[in-house]
């Protein structure tokens, strides 16, 4: 494998990189909120206790400038440095710059021939890597100083849209590991046009995550599939989800990687561990539901659109279509904070690698069909700053009730 330039560092926010073009603006009137004032997003002020300890604050929240021009599919945000990609689907992955106050800017994008539909970064941090509906995946190596959508290139291909993908080191090997709606999950060393291996799972690929040695697939008909990719050829477990209803998001726990979360469309979430001797600690709840104001007895379900786990604490957040996101102590069985409705669904989530900010995408997530997409809806990226005890877990008492 080719050596890759690891003196990739963020630049100044205010700083442009040589010969950047970025996307040309939408001729169609934004769908974005004013950007506001970001000097003080995590500084005190954003620390301000709030009356009510379960209610999150969004006041502090600001939008990312020059956000996608379609729905959000994916975001991810680099392992080394405050850099955000994100997927849509006006078939472009954005690499944002987040400086240490908050203040956002675009500095390289990529495209594709259809609606990108998720996006990774390689371990090191100096590549972005994007799949799409075309049935491609592409690279961009920022490492190496590339920032123009023509310097992209292409890196794995599969039969029908690729839905997922991640990266992975085997061998001392970075390489890319792809899931589409073939059933096939193949793994890709950059080097070659062909795939190192492949793994053919029960339905199409929905959902994936990675870390450390531990693959999680979730497909179609509630199919869960655990690989060791220390063994990439073969599953370590097949399941089905306890969940009853289609499967939108799987995520590994973070940090200790020993099972993993499942968000369904039926407004519930299932903490499921992979050994045998953990199975007594799987459980599941109800989230993202909204009573009906014309009757009690009667809740309004939203789907769980993602999942993401705090890379410290362990604690995790689930976002959803009913527009709100919520935090978890998944050991205390507890909800630590909930945050009041954002003006539109929430399609994709990530902590960035500090834990300190909390990205989420207010934008369509397609539950209610293409007619339902209209430029009148929310789109957009919030950065929402972690203070205080937001995410951190609840004290472990001296005993077990």
């Amino acid at each position: 494998m080719s050596r890759y330039n690891t003196t990739y560092r963020p630049s100044n926010a205010s700083q442009k990189l040589p010969g950047l073009a970025l996307p040309p603006p939408s001729t169609t009137t934004p769908r974005t909120a004013t950007t506001a004032n970001m000097s003080n997003l995590f500084g005190s002020a954003a620390s301000a206790a709030n009356a009510n300890p379960t209610q999150g604050d969004l006041t502090k929240d600001v939008a990312v400038t020059n956000p996608p021009e379609d729905s959000i599919a994916d975001m991810c945000f680099s392992p080394a440095s405050d850099h955000l990609a994100v997927a849509s689907w006006d078939k472009k992955v954005r690499i944002y710059e987040i400086d240490g106050n908050g203040n956002s800017q675009g500095k390289a994008y990529f495209e594709f021939e259809g609606p990108a539909m998720n996006c990774a970064w390689s371990k090191d941090g100096t590549k972005v890597f994007g799949c799409g509906a075309d049935k491609t995946a592409r690279v961009l190596d920022l490492g190496a100083g590339q920032t123009q959508p023509d310097q992209a290139s292409q890196v794995a291909v599969h039969d029908q849209p690729i839905r997922c993908c991640e990266t992975i080191v085997v061998n001392n090997t970075q390489m890319l590991v792809t899931g589409g709606w073939d059933k096939m999950v193949k793994y890709w060393d950059l080097r070659s046009a062909a795939p190192a291996a492949q793994i053919e799972c029960k339905d199409r690929v929905y959902s994936m995550d990675v870390r450390n040695d531990m693959l999680v697939i979730g497909t179609a008909e509630r199919w869960i599939h655990v690989v060791n990719i220390n063994n990439p050829g073969s599953f370590y477990k097949v399941m089905q989800s306890p969940l009853k209803w289609q499967t939108r998001v799987v995520s590994i726990f973070s940090p200790e990687p020993n099972g993993f979360a499942i968000g369904s469309i039926e407004g519930r979430c299932a903490i499921q561990y992979v050994e045998d001797k953990d199975q007594t600690n799987n459980f599941s709840f109800k989230c993202h539901r909204q009573q009906a104001p014309a009757d009690r007895n009667i809740s309004n379900v939203f789907a769980v659109n993602a999942i993401s786990f705090h890379p410290q604490h362990g604690t995790f957040s689930t976002a959803g279509s009913d527009g709100t996101f919520h935090f978890w102590d998944k050991d205390a069985k507890h909800r630590l904070k909930g945050y009041p409705e954002v003006g539109g669904t929430i399609s994709a989530t990530d902590f960035s690698r500090s834990g300190n900010i909390f990205a989420y995408a207010v934008s369509y997530d397609w539950s209610k069909g293409y007619m339902q997409n209209t430029q009148q809806l929310a789109n957009k990226i919030m950065l929402h700053p972690i203070t205080g005890d937001e995410c951190k877990p609840r004290p472990k008492t001296g005993s077990k009730r």
